[in-house]
């Protein structure tokens, strides 16, 4: 969890008003999470901090590419994340659970804020649910043809197996029509 470390943003000796920090994100980031979605990226990650009184508002601005898997034909293809979004970080006396996953509460006591969880999490989403070359990639991958044609050959149920193995009883019973 070392390559974690550096995704720890302190907080306690900044002034009120907004802070940048940027991050980059390679497979070493995602080798860090156990049963990771995304195994491999290069990524760039812009977190703007607003210090307030009370709180904390983190602006992320995530880009780059991930690599994935296509479902259509097996192939790796790399795939443009773009993502912006907004988390704000409380501070409590206690630890208080909140219903709304916007907000984070943190002991006043805190003095540093990991947001490797939160970059993880954000990356994850993006990824589409059917992720196919043609659609989801760089604009550049094809799927492999040659994979396509020899998936749908190995393929159980194609339409000539099913008419080369009908059941003797349903023709004769399509005869009594």
């Amino acid at each position: 969890m070392n390559t974690l470390k550096q995704f720890s943003i302190p907080f306690t000796g900044l002034k009120i008003g907004k802070h940048q920090f940027d991050f980059d994100i390679d497979n070493s980031f995602f080798d860090a999470f156990e049963y990771s979605l995304v195994k491999k990226g290069s990524l760039e990650a812009r977190v703007e901090l607003d210090k307030q009184e009370t709180m904390l508002i983190l602006q992320f601005h995530i880009t780059g590419t991930i690599v994935l898997d296509c479902d259509k034909c097996l192939a790796e293809f790399n795939s443009p994340v773009e993502i912006n979004e907004r988390q704000i970080v409380k501070f409590a006396e206690d630890e208080l659970e909140s219903d709304d996953l916007e907000i984070i509460s943190l002991s006043k006591k805190e003095s540093e804020i990991e947001i490797s969880g939160l970059i993880y999490e954000f990356i994850t989403v993006a990824v589409p649910y059917i992720k196919i070359c043609e659609e989801n990639g760089d604009g550049e991958t094809k799927c492999d043809q040659e994979m396509i044609v020899r998936l749908e050959s190995l393929a159980v149920g194609t339409k000539e197996e099913q008419q080369d193995d009908e059941d003797p009883r349903w023709a004769a019973l399509k005869k009594l029509k």
